[in-house]
C-alpha cells in the first residue's frame, strides 16, 4: 500500500510536468493562437470583410505579439491571409517576417497581467488602448474600424493556456 501511494504521487508529478502549459506568447503558444483564431467566426468573418484586404498587394498581414515584461526579443508572429472571403491564420510561431510594414502590419504588446485581464474579458480594446494597457504599432484608424473582431483577438490569451514564465529568446 505504501509503495502504491508513492508510485501514484510520482505519476501525478510526471503527468503534471508533461501537461504543463507552454509559456504565453511563445512560438508554441502562438501556433495554438493561430488555430483558435481560425475557429472564431467573428475573427475570420469580421476581419475578412475589409481588414484583410489592406495588405498592399502582398496577400497577407503580419501581427507580432509579445509580453512587455519578457522583452521585445521574445516576440512571435501570426500571418493572416484572405481565403474565401475570410481572414485565415496560416502561420503562428517564431518571427519569420522581420521587416514590418506598419501601413498594414501590427506589433502588439502588453504586460503579462494586462494580457491576462484582456484575455479574461475584463475590458476590451478601446479601454486597453486609451489607458495604454495595450501598446501597438500599426494602422490605428484601421484598428478602430474593427473593434468587434479586435476584442475577440484580445480574448485569445484567455482561451489558450499559457505559463507565466517568459518564452525563450
Amino acid at each position: 500500500m505504501k509503495y502504491t501511494s508513492i508510485a501514484l504521487a510520482a505519476l501525478a508529478v510526471f503527468a503534471t510536468a508533461a501537461h504543463a502549459a507552454t509559456p504565453m506568447m511563445s512560438a508554441e503558444w502562438t501556433a495554438q493562437a493561430c488555430d483558435a483564431f481560425n475557429k472564431d467566426p467573428v475573427l475570420t468573418g469580421g476581419l475578412g470583410e475589409k481588414w484583410i484586404k489592406n495588405d498592399k498587394g502582398r496577400g497577407f498581414k503580419i501581427i507580432h505579439l509579445f509580453r512587455t515584461d519578457c522583452g521585445e526579443p521574445t516576440q512571435t508572429e501570426m500571418k493572416i491571409v484572405a481565403k474565401d472571403g475570410k481572414a485565415v491564420c496560416v502561420y503562428g510561431g517564431a518571427v519569420q517576417n522581420h521587416q514590418m510594414d506598419y501601413a498594414v502590419d501590427y506589433t502588439m504588446h502588453a504586460t503579462t497581467d494586462r494580457w491576462d485581464e484582456m484575455g479574461a474579458g475584463e475590458y476590451g480594446p478601446m479601454k486597453a488602448m486609451m489607458f495604454g494597457r495595450l501598446k501597438f504599432t500599426g494602422p490605428k484608424m484601421e484598428a478602430m474600424s474593427v473593434m468587434g473582431p479586435f476584442e475577440h483577438f484580445l480574448l485569445l490569451p484567455g482561451k489558450i493556456p499559457g505559463d507565466k514564465a517568459c518564452p525563450a529568446k
